[in-house]
Order: structure tokens, then C-alpha cells, then sequence
């Protein structure tokens, strides 16, 4: 690979600019410690030190590497902030796992048994149509949107709606209540 004339304190003391507007047009506005702007120097030292003359303009190489590696940087640093705030989360349940009243705090009573979960839902299926079960198996078991279940059924929203309304209805009865 043919090195290029100018030394690269030249290069960069002609093309720092660069790693600025990169900057600015990927929105980095903060950056107190300049690391952004130091990974943006790398790029333009790792560019100056692959580029080959006959591939293309220097200045369109210079700005493609320094912009990836700095999209590159900033997606690096959202995965470690969202693994940060599922760690953070996992930590709060851990310490906060449990019914508080006033300042004393009751663990969560944990059925040891599924089979008496089982059972309830059982006893909740029979009680319902087949489409309200499906609304309960959906909506509330598996989670799901109104409207994705209304695409997974091929009906529309509101005949989801209206499975949820009776299910509500039913479980409210003060006959259930009392079972």
C-alpha cells in the first residue's frame, strides 16, 4: 500500500472539522470527555491509513468512516444503557419483590403448586364461551393486543372488545365472587 505525502498531523489539522460536523448531524451535541470526538480522530487516522488513492476522493472516505464509527459508538453505548436499565430493574424487583403497607413491607405469597392455577382457570373456562376463553387466553395469558388478536381471529377490534366486556361481566357476577 503506497503511503500518502502528508504526514498525518497535516491531514488532521486540515480535516479535525470533519469530526465535528459528523458529529453534529448525528445529533452529539454533550460530549464532556470527548470521547466521541476521540473515536472520531481514530476513524480519521484509520482511514488515512487504508486509503487508496484509486478507490475514490479522500474527503467522501474520510467522512464515511468517521460517521459509522461514530453510529457505531452510539449504538454500542444504547445497548449497554438498556442492559444498564434491565440490570437496574432486575435489582429493584429483587429489592423490592414483595405488598408494602405503610413502612412494612409483606413478601409475595408464591403458589407452590400450578395445578391449583390450573384448576382456576379451569373452572374460569367453563363458566365461558369459546370466544371469551380466547379473549382470556390471548388477552390476558399470552398478553396479546386487542388488535392482535382480532387479526389472529380475523374478526374485527370490536368483537374483541365485546368478548373482553362479557368476560368482565361474568367475572364480576356476585355469584363467581362468592365461589
Amino acid at each position: 500500500m503506497k503511503q500518502p505525502k502528508f504526514s498525518f498531523e497535516d491531514i488532521f489539522e486540515q480535516n479535525k472539522n470533519r469530526v465535528y460536523y459528523q458529529m453534529h448531524r448525528l445529533g452529539i451535541w454533550n460530549d464532556p470527555w470527548r470521547e466521541y470526538f476521540q473515536e472520531g480522530t481514530f476513524a480519521l487516522w484509520n482511514a488515512y491509513q487504508k486509503y487508496q488513492p484509486d478507490k475514490g476522493p479522500l474527503s467522501t472516505y474520510f467522512n464515511y468512516i468517521i460517521r459509522y464509527r461514530l453510529i457505531d459508538l452510539l449504538e454500542k453505548e444504547a445497548r449497554q444503557r438498556e442492559r444498564q436499565a434491565k440490570i437496574t430493574q432486575e435489582e429493584i424487583i429483587n429489592i423490592d419483590h414483595g405488598n408494602r403497607y405503610g413502612n412494612k413491607k409483606y413478601p409475595l405469597v408464591e403458589i407452590a403448586n400450578e395445578s391449583v392455577q390450573d384448576v382456576q382457570w379451569e373452572r374460569i373456562k367453563s363458566m365461558l364461551t369459546d370466544k371469551q376463553w380466547k379473549w382470556i387466553d390471548y388477552y390476558i395469558i399470552q398478553d396479546m393486543s386487542v388488535e392482535e388478536i382480532a387479526v389472529r381471529e380475523n374478526v374485527h377490534v370490536e368483537a374483541v372488545k365485546s368478548w373482553g366486556r362479557g368476560v368482565r361481566k361474568k367475572l364480576q357476577n356476585e355469584k363467581w365472587l362468592k365461589e
